[in-house]
């Protein structure tokens, strides 16, 4: 456990994901609350718990959680909380606590249109049954405060809540104006760029959101609010973010630029630029590298370097 001040405390949890351990804030105020919830296993609650005894409380003093975004590293513990009253969240989370069957359903739905025209063969389908299984590390429960860019926290008006979407459709961040701290999720972290993951549209018939272009306008955005520390999801805390980010934004474009190479040499289908880009991990890590690529394919494309045009059902992207 880390104290940051009087008010905030990081709590340090494991995750059985290859990211590690994940962080979760204590917030004093007018309300007791936690800024994320972990992961739902036993290791996740007994490292909570012991840190929040180590800080003079106990479980049942947890008045609300805010999450930062809906992934199950970030919600797994929001049932354990007996006298919880209110969860603080973009709305895009709802759905996730609620197990939305009809939401996921078109999920579903979207990713198998969009394997098939990305060109992933009939074989990796099969993937499409495990998308729901990291939902058993996720906790249930329903937003009852829906928060939005420009919103202050409930209980603690001096944080002030930033959109921060690329990461996940979901994803806010937080900061305190008065001393530039921010809580960061997933979106600001010091040694690795969050992944921007694919996600359908919140409207089927709109195109699906382009996440490595929210992600950078959000970087961007964090750059001009005069921001002192990052509190992050995972990792080090860090301050020096005019330094860290460019790197970040950079190390971006040198990983389209190479995937502007191989089109350039060749038009091919999304799957196509994904085994070549990811020829180790892709068929452990499907989403994940389609996710990454596509990113690739977004900004490229959002810089007038390609173009992509839909061959006999199938996605194909070429240089300009």
């Amino acid at each position: 456990m880390q104290v940051l001040d009087k008010t905030i405390k990081q709590l340090t949890v494991p995750t059985p994901f290859a990211v590690g351990d994940v962080h979760v804030y204590l917030l004093k105020g007018d309300m007791l609350s936690l800024v994320d919830a972990g992961v739902k296993t036993k290791e996740a609650w007994q490292a909570v718990t012991e840190q929040l005894k180590e800080s003079g409380y106990h479980p049942e003093d947890i008045e609300q959680i805010i999450l930062t975004h809906h992934h199950p590293d970030h919600t797994g513990l929001i049932e354990q909380f007996p006298r919880l009253k209110h969860i603080a969240a973009h709305q895009n989370v709802d759905v996730w606590l609620r197990r939305d069957e009809a939401y996921f359903r078109g999920y579903e739905h979207f990713f198998h249109v969009l394997f098939i025209q990305s060109g992933i063969p009939a074989r990796f389908q099969g993937f499409l049954d495990q998308m729901r299984k990291p939902l058993i590390l996720a906790g249930r429960g329903e937003v009852t405060d829906a928060l939005d860019e420009g919103d202050t926290l409930p209980g603690h008006g001096e944080w002030q809540v930033i959109e921060t979407k690329g990461h996940a459709q979901s994803h806010l961040s937080f900061f305190r104006q008065e001393d530039g701290l921010f809580i960061g999720g997933d979106h600001l972290l010091k040694s690795i760029s969050p992944n921007p993951l694919i996600e359908p549209p919140g409207d089927p018939s709109a195109e699906r959101p382009r996440p490595i272009l929210q992600y950078r306008r959000n970087l961007q955005k964090c750059l001009e609010l005069g921001i002192t520390k990052v509190l992050p999801g995972h990792g080090d805390v860090f301050s020096d973010l005019e330094e860290i980010l460019p790197k970040q934004m950079k190390r971006q474009v040198q990983r389209a630029e190479k995937v502007y190479q191989l089109i350039a040499a060749e038009a091919q289908s999304p799957f196509q630029l994904c085994q070549k880009i990811f020829p180790r991990q892709y068929e452990s890590q499907l989403e994940l590298t389609m996710s990454e690529t596509f990113a690739q394919l977004d900004y490229l494309e959002d810089e007038g370097k390609i173009e992509q045009a839909m061959e006999e059902g199938r996605l194909m992207y070429a240089a300009k």
